[in-house]
């Protein structure tokens, strides 16, 4: 990658951030909303500026009960000195660098996106964001990216394109939107905590009964 392009792929990452920390949700009418008490989910936009750039992001992100990234996936596009559109996956840290992440929208044939970033909690593969991708992306109904770990097994996640366009082609959150969705990813992922951790003393009280 050009340093430019490095420089680029930093920024979309730490927007990406941003937004993780904000509001890992949607708006209501972009995607089916979580039951009550539910950790908010879907494809959302965010907009913002960073250094001389202005950045939108149609993003979506897998969470796991405890709150851990598992996968993001994004689509950036960024406007300034240099304008850019960019495809851009983000998964955890030990993974298997040489083979990338496959794309797959529905049925149709796969395509492989190079690792290009890591940082100490995620590695993220990018690509050109092309008109073709989006339109696959508005017509599809699921999809699937996998990646491979150390020992070279598939993990693949599958992330719904439901209420993708009303994402893409809508207004990006507002702050008080973003507050709210916070507000509930957190007591979501303190409750299920709590729940674990409560499993774990109770299985362990049972192995110690049965010894």
């Amino acid at each position: 990658m050009s340093s430019k392009a490095t420089r680029i792929s930093v920024m979309a990452v730490s927007l990406l951030g941003l937004a993780a920390a904000s509001v890992p949700s949607a708006f209501a009418q972009q995607a089916p909303a979580a039951g009550p008490g539910g950790m908010p989910r879907g494809w959302f936009k965010v907009c913002g500026k960073e250094q001389d750039f202005d950045i939108c992001n149609v993003q979506n992100q897998v969470l796991a009960q405890t709150g851990q990234m598992l996968t993001a996936v994004q689509l950036a596009e960024f406007k300034g000195k240099v304008n850019r559109r960019a495809l851009q996956v983000s998964v955890p840290v030990g993974r298997l660098l040489p083979a990338g992440v496959t794309m797959q929208i529905d049925g149709n044939k796969p395509t492989k996106l190079e690792y290009t970033t890591c940082f100490q909690d995620r590695c993220v593969a990018d690509a050109p964001l092309t008109d073709a991708i989006v339109a696959a992306l508005k017509k599809g109904t699921d999809l699937t990216l996998t990646t491979y770990n150390f020992q070279n097994q598939p993990n693949p996640i599958k992330v719904s394109l439901q209420g993708f366009t009303g994402a893409y082609d809508g207004e990006p959150l507002q702050q008080g939107d973003m507050a709210e969705r916070q507000k509930a990813a957190e007591e979501y992922i303190q409750r299920n905590q709590q729940k674990l951790a409560e499993q774990l003393k109770a299985a362990q009280e049972k192995a110690k009964a049965g010894n």
